[in-house]
């Protein structure tokens, strides 16, 4: 049986108080809840107060992006060795806002995959498609054309230890959702694409759907064959929706 995973990205939210408040509030909600890996992947600068809030429950931390370089000359980066010195055990990476806003192509986000993996972290890879990519009938080229450009870097083997986060861009923060149907079937797809080269890896492989995902509707959606969970932007800075969501992807 697959596991479950509900991990939480903050964006570009947050300061040092109200972190905390935040942090308490998940803490105290999710102390002893079995039956679903949870995790938040908070700003760099608040990655050490991540930690220290963290260290010693059951959730866990990372960051939202990463340099695909060791070190060097790159002033601004930061690299997946700094992450680990933080306790990180994800990063995400290849985010829609990052391809969109930033530039990261397809080979980016891979290099940034095998990069992740060699420091000792779990890629939460983000694919989706935008509106008018889905009104065009090209979801799924578009999704396998994201996830081939990782196989070509990172080999099958590389999807043994990552995280795939399905996320419609035209769901993610505009309040529109998905529905657990339109969601099922693109789970279902990317699970299709690994299972002709490796059936037990295509079993195995944990994938997340991401878009406005609330506490509203996320029983509905975890309870599709082929969603493992969710990757929450808005409402993971609530702690308790994010409490509620994570209670909902309980198996």
């Amino acid at each position: 049986m697959r596991e479950r995973l509900v991990a939480g990205n903050w964006k570009m939210h947050g300061s040092l108080v109200e972190n905390k408040a935040l942090l308490d509030g998940v803490v105290a909600g999710l102390t002893g809840l079995e039956g679903v890996r949870c995790a938040v992947c908070v700003p760099y600068p608040y990655l050490f107060q991540a930690q220290f809030a963290l260290q010693n429950t059951s959730i866990q931390w990372g960051a939202q992006n990463m340099s695909q370089y060791e070190k060097g000359a790159y002033t601004g980066e930061v690299s997946g060795a700094m992450l680990r010195d933080f306790g990180c055990t994800f990063v995400i990476v290849g985010h829609s806002e990052r391809r969109a806003l930033f530039g990261e192509d397809d080979a980016t986000v891979a290099a940034k995959f095998v990069a992740a993996q060699k420091a000792g972290l779990t890629p939460i890879l983000c694919v989706g498609e935008s509106l008018a990519e889905r009104e065009q009938g090209i979801t799924q080229q578009v999704v396998e054309r994201q996830i081939q450009a990782v196989v070509d870097q990172a080999g099958l083997d590389g999807f043994r230890h990552c995280v795939i986060a399905y996320e419609p861009v035209w769901a993610i923060g505009t309040g529109k959702t998905a529905t657990p149907e339109q969601a099922q079937e693109v789970h279902a797809f990317i699970r299709g694409l690994f299972a002709p080269h490796d059936a037990a890896l295509a079993q195995s492989l944990v994938i997340l759907y991401g878009g406005s995902v609330k506490g509203s509707n996320a029983a509905q959606l975890f309870a599709m064959p082929d969603i493992d969970g969710g990757l929450i932007g808005g409402a993971s800075l609530n702690a308790e929706e994010f409490v509620t969501i994570c209670k909902a992807a309980r198996r």
